[in-house]
């Protein structure tokens, strides 16, 4: 069984990642989507043709198969390894993939309202918005790795510091992106 738990473990990790990726760079996309519906005729038009078929290739081809087949694994090592749903951190992880699929889910709403051309947020918000997955990861991983359900009041301190800190980022970026817009 040790080495079939390997050959699984590794098909969920890589998995993670690629939703992972399509997670960070999906709300991106849809910075540049909003952004382009503040140029004039026909750029505006043209960006946003070609920034919704990267989205929904983005979308359906990487992310959502990732998703899917991350959670498929996932189980498949639960079923595996049933003693983990017994260990705190488990559950505390458990939360967090919930958190994650929230995500994932609101991403999908926002994927649907640009693809019919409806903007409801600003590239402000979008870019608070892309840093949901960052904060995240950082949990899940520090569950797994260390284990431990205790700590995790230390590595929610921690994330909220890696927010103000991504927040403050976002703030430079932004000011140096008005001073400069090819930055």
């Amino acid at each position: 069984m040790g080495e079939y738990y390997n050959y699984i473990k590794s098909l969920h990790l890589i998995f993670v990642i690629t939703w992972f990726a399509g997670l960070f760079y999906i709300p991106r996309l849809f910075i540049y989507h909003i952004e382009a519906w503040q140029k004039e005729s026909p750029e505006k038009e043209i960006l946003a043709k070609q920034l919704k078929l990267m989205t929904k290739r983005l979308w359906y081809i990487i992310t959502w198969p990732s998703a899917v087949l991350s959670t498929i694994f996932a189980i498949w090592l639960l079923v595996l390894m049933p003693a983990w749903l017994q260990q705190p951190w488990m559950h505390v992880k458990l939360i967090f993939v919930f958190l994650l699929f929230v995500y994932h889910f609101k991403n999908h709403q926002i994927f649907k309202q640009l693809q019919r051309d409806e903007i409801k947020y600003s590239s402000k918000f979008m870019r608070i918005w892309n840093e949901g997955a960052t904060l995240i990861l950082f949990a899940i991983v520090f569950l797994v790795i260390l284990k431990s359900a205790f700590n995790w009041i230390f590595g929610v301190i921690g994330i909220v510091v890696l927010g103000i800190l991504l927040m403050l980022g976002i703030k430079l970026y932004k000011s140096i992106q008005d001073k400069n817009p090819e930055a």
